[in-house]
C-alpha cells in the first residue's frame, strides 16, 4: 500500500441492542464539529457497530443526515425488525433444540440458532443504501469502511472492506484484509451472535460475529492510515462490586452475557491499553530513530457510556416479547445480568440509550475537538 496522509477513524465495536447508544454520541459529535461530509474518512465498524458504520459511510457526504436515519431506525426498532418473534417460531425452535438434545441429532437436524434474524436481513435489504459508500469513495470524503466477521472454516478475523483503489488486501497470521464491495450479507455476517443468530455465508464460508476472533480490533483502521481513533464503546468500564452474600449458580443467559462482553469490549480495552504503551514508549524514542522502531504514536479517545446499561435495560426488559422470554427461559439463557441489554431491540429503550449517548458525546466536546485538531 503507498504511503497516504495520516487520518481520523471512526471504531464502532458491537453490543446488539446496546448500538443505539452510539447514535447518540455520533448525533453529539455532528453538532460538536460542524461540516456536511463526514469528518472520518475511515469507518470500521463490528456486529451492531458494523450496521451503523455502513449507515454512516453511505451518507458520507453528509453526516448529520447519516445520523438522523440512524436515530429514527433505533428510535422505532421493535424486536420484531431484527429476529422473528411469534409464538409458533418461539415453540418451534425451542422443540427443536429439546429434540436435538435428547436425541443426540438422531434424525434431527442440528438447529443452527436459537433465534432467526431473517427480518434484520430484509430491513438491511430494503433500507441501506449501498450505492452510496461507493459514491463517498469516489468522491474522496471516504477512503474506506471496514466490517469485521469471524470465518467459521478458518477461524480468522476477515475485515472485508470497501475502499480507494490503491488498498490492497492483507494477511497476517489470523486476520485478513479483504477488498470487497460491502453487502447486507456482509453486515448480517459481522452481526452475528453465537448461538443467538445464525451464521451467514459469504463465498465458501460461514461467518459469525466479527466480535469473537478480533482480538485487536483497532488494528484494520490503522493498517488503512489512521493515526487518531474516536471509538465509541458499549459498556461502561466501573468493575461489578463484590457479593457480600453467597450469590447464585450463574445461569446460562449470565454465562452468555459475560462471553459477548468479553467479546465486545474486553478486547478493545486491551487493544486501548496496547496503543497507550506504545505511545509511551515512543515518548522515550528520539525522534530521529522512531522510523526505525515500525511504531508510530495512535492518538485515541473512548467515548463510553456513563451509566450502566443493564440497569437501564433492567426497566425495560419486560418489553421483549413473551414468546422470546419464553424461549430464552426454556434454555436457561433469561438471567437477569447482561443478556437482555443485547436483544433489547424496543423503541423506549433504544432511546433512552441515544439520549444517553447524545449526553455523554457533548460533556466530551472538548475532547473530540481536540483529538480532531490533532
Amino acid at each position: 500500500m503507498p504511503d497516504v496522509p495520516a487520518m481520523p477513524a471512526l471504531v464502532l465495536p458491537g453490543g446488539g441492542a446496546r448500538g443505539a447508544y452510539q447514535v447518540g454520541v455520533l448525533k453529539a459529535i455532528a453538532e460538536t464539529l460542524p461540516g456536511q461530509s463526514t469528518p472520518f474518512p475511515i469507518i470500521a465498524g463490528t456486529s451492531a457497530g458494523a450496521i451503523n458504520a455502513a449507515v454512516m459511510a453511505s451518507h458520507a457526504d453528509d453526516f448529520s443526515r447519516g445520523v438522523s436515519r440512524l436515530e429514527h431506525f433505533w428510535g422505532n426498532f421493535r424486536c420484531h425488525h431484527i429476529y422473528r418473534t411469534g409464538w409458533g417460531h418461539s415453540l418451534g425452535s425451542g422443540l427443536h433444540w429439546l429434540a436435538a438434545m435428547t436425541l443426540g441429532g438422531l434424525g434431527v437436524a442440528n438447529p443452527k440458532s436459537l433465534l432467526d434474524n431473517r427480518p434484520l436481513g430484509e430491513l438491511l435489504e430494503r433500507e441501506l443504501r449501498v450505492e452510496g459508500v461507493d459514491r463517498a469513495v469516489k468522491s474522496g470524503c471516504l477512503r474506506a469502511l471496514m466490517i469485521t466477521a469471524s470465518g467459521y472454516s478458518t477461524a480468522r478475523a476477515v475485515t472485508f472492506f470497501q475502499a480507494a483503489d490503491d488498498v490492497d488486501g492483507w494477511e497476517d497470521d489470523k486476520r485478513t484484509g479483504k477488498p470487497t464491495v460491502i453487502r447486507p450479507s456482509h453486515l448480517l455476517a459481522s452481526a452475528a451472535l453465537p448461538l443467538l443468530f445464525p451464521a451467514c455465508r459469504i463465498g465458501h464460508e460461514f461467518y459469525g460475529d466479527g466480535g469473537m476472533r478480533q482480538t485487536t480490533p483497532l488494528s484494520p483502521p490503522i493498517r488503512m492510515g489512521a493515526d487518531r481513533l474516536l471509538v465509541i464503546g458499549t459498556r461502561d468500564v466501573k468493575p461489578d462490586p463484590e457479593p457480600v452474600v453467597d450469590a447464585d449458580y450463574p445461569s446460562l443467559g449470565e454465562v452468555g452475557g459475560y462471553l459477548l462482553d468479553v467479546i465486545f469490549m474486553d478486547h478493545l480495552n486491551n487493544d486501548l491499553a496496547r496503543l497507550e504503551r506504545i505511545n509511551r514508549t515512543l515518548e522515550h524514542v528520539p525522534s530521529e530513530a522512531r522510523p526505525n522502531t515500525g511504531l508510530r504514536r495512535i492518538d485515541t479517545l473512548l467515548i463510553k457510556p456513563s451509566e450502566d446499561l443493564r440497569e437501564i435495560a433492567g426497566r425495560h426488559r419486560h418489553r421483549v416479547p413473551a414468546s422470546v422470554r419464553a424461549l430464552l427461559k426454556g434454555v436457561g439463557a433469561w438471567g437477569s445480568g447482561r443478556l437482555p441489554s443485547y436483544l433489547l431491540f424496543e423503541a423506549e429503550f433504544c432511546r433512552e440509550l441515544i439520549e444517553l449517548g447524545y449526553r455523554d458525546g457533548l460533556a466530551q466536546g472538548d475532547e473530540i475537538r481536540a483529538l480532531m485538531e490533532n
